[in-house]
């Protein structure tokens, strides 16, 4: 029999099996082979095996169809991995700070439908004592809060309640509408500098703060209401504090202070507190430099360390879980993988992760990529000045530096393995005003970077990619 007298479950079958130019093809044959090409279930299964962090319920708003996002995003991507000026984006600086910049994060979901509908939206805090929010695509400042007692040095975004939480240098944190930059609530804790992390679910978010004094404040969000006051260590500056992607656990710990060991407390310790001692645990490694928790697994944790035993600088995984016994909770840690840094990787200044097994270290001007087991995978002199941020998701790496660029590199799927490809750079001003990019961050449509002036001031510069 031909193709088209197959009955509609053998084609929709045999289409089941094409990629998508090949779809696009067979949609041109007629009009019952051009109704069974448009199946959603074709062009999800198609999204979902390209994309393994594609947001369903962001495709399956409004009229958009899974066809329509499918070819959305792969021209996007191609457009982010191509990199042309005008043609694939559009760069704007967007000013409007009166000091630098310490803080910067996007408010908007990262995830997007790909539609041309939606807008990015950034927030930013500065040493000109406000905090601002910024639409990337129009490079218009949407609020700006009144001018606050104090310098404002970090913050943090909840997307999911359209909130903004920021910190100033005197220990006082509030949190803001993103919408209309509203306060809405403020904690005070009399120091003079505070670590901040959220953990808890989407729906039910807290706010862990950590002070100089080694204490552990958590908060509701977004009222601020303290829920638990726990003690961490005695007197040390806790400068490590990482919720695990699964929100259960919270890492903490002090690059600093040689002599404390880095500890991993559950979530319920802090959010539900009880008159027993918090649930935490040491980790049985040396001298803490850095950390960074696997974004593919539940709580899959990295530790840039010194061996106790040879000084050597060693990355060692752990995996973090709970043991219940008949009286009490343990906490462990097993260790999944160690190695020593070779060398060339000495004294990284960076460390972020990728997926299950992927290790990034900024090393100067350079960025090396090494698997959790020491293979290295690969290494990058594509600055010419020290690298200042790494933004890592499941699509792309950037990089920003003091030399004025921003470096673009894209993960691909080679084989049974994720490859990562170095794709071009994004400048930013002349040498003769600006001090180079401080920070980078993305999401699935644009690129944000800050840029600092010679004059104290900064900027931001938006690469918004053409939908």
């Amino acid at each position: 029999a031909e193709p088209r007298t197959l009955p509609l479950d053998g084609l929709l079958h045999v289409f089941s099996f094409l990629e998508a130019p090949d779809l696009l093809r067979a949609a041109q044959v007629d009009k019952v082979w051009n109704e069974a090409a448009e199946y959603a279930f074709l062009w999800r299964r198609l999204s979902l095996s390209r994309w393994t962090f594609c947001n369903i319920s962001q495709a399956s708003k409004g009229a958009q169809t899974w066809k329509q996002y499918y070819l959305h995003r792969s021209q996007l991507e191609h457009q982010m991995a191509r990199g042309r000026p005008s043609q694939d984006f559009t760069c704007k600086a967007i000013s409007g700070h009166e000091g630098k910049i310490d803080g910067m994060a996007y408010l908007s979901a990262i995830e997007h439908r790909f539609d041309g509908q939606e807008k990015s939206v950034v927030c930013t805090v500065s040493a000109d004592c406000t905090v601002r929010a910024w639409n990337v695509q129009e490079g218009t400042q949407i609020w700006s809060s009144s001018v606050q007692p104090a310098p404002l040095r970090s913050l943090l975004t909840v997307p999911e309640h359209q909130l903004v939480i920021t910190r100033d240098e005197q220990g006082t944190i509030k949190v803001w509408d993103g919408q209309t930059g509203k306060e809405q609530a403020t904690f005070i804790t009399h120091s003079t500098w505070c670590n901040l992390v959220l953990c808890g679910v989407p729906e039910n978010p807290f706010l862990t703060v950590a002070i100089t004094e080694g204490v552990l404040y958590t908060l509701t969000v977004p009222c601020l209401k303290e829920v638990s006051r726990v003690t961490a260590f005695q007197n040390c500056h806790i400068d490590l504090l990482l919720c695990s992607p699964d929100k259960n656990w919270l890492l903490v710990g002090s690059t600093e202070t040689p002599d404390v060991l880095a500890e991993v407390f559950h979530r319920d310790s802090l959010t539900r507190p009880s008159e027993d001692k918090p649930l935490s645990n040491s980790l049985p490694v040396g001298e803490c430099r850095n950390a960074s928790w696997a974004p593919r697994e539940a709580a899959r944790l990295i530790v840039l360390h010194e061996d106790r035993t040879t000084r050597n600088l060693s990355v060692t995984t752990f995996d973090i879980a709970s043991k219940r016994s008949k009286n009490k909770v343990e906490i462990l840690a097993q260790q999944v993988a160690s190695f020593i840094l070779p060398e060339s990787s000495r004294m990284p200044h960076i460390l972020e992760s990728h997926g299950s097994d992927i290790i990034l270290l900024g090393c100067g001007s350079g960025m090396t990529i090494f698997s959790i087991t020491g293979n290295l995978l690969a290494s990058f002199q594509d600055h010419h000045q020290t690298i200042t941020s790494i933004w890592v998701d499941s699509f792309r790496v950037v990089t920003s530096s003091q030399d004025i660029s921003l470096r673009v590199y894209t993960w691909k799927r080679e084989k049974n393995t994720v490859v990562l490809k170095s794709c071009y750079h994004l400048l930013g001003g002349s040498h003769r005003w600006s001090s180079g990019f401080t920070d980078v961050a993305c999401d699935n449509v644009s690129i944000v970077a800050v840029e600092t002036r010679k004059c104290g001031k900064s900027i931001l510069k938006a690469y918004f990619f053409n939908l």
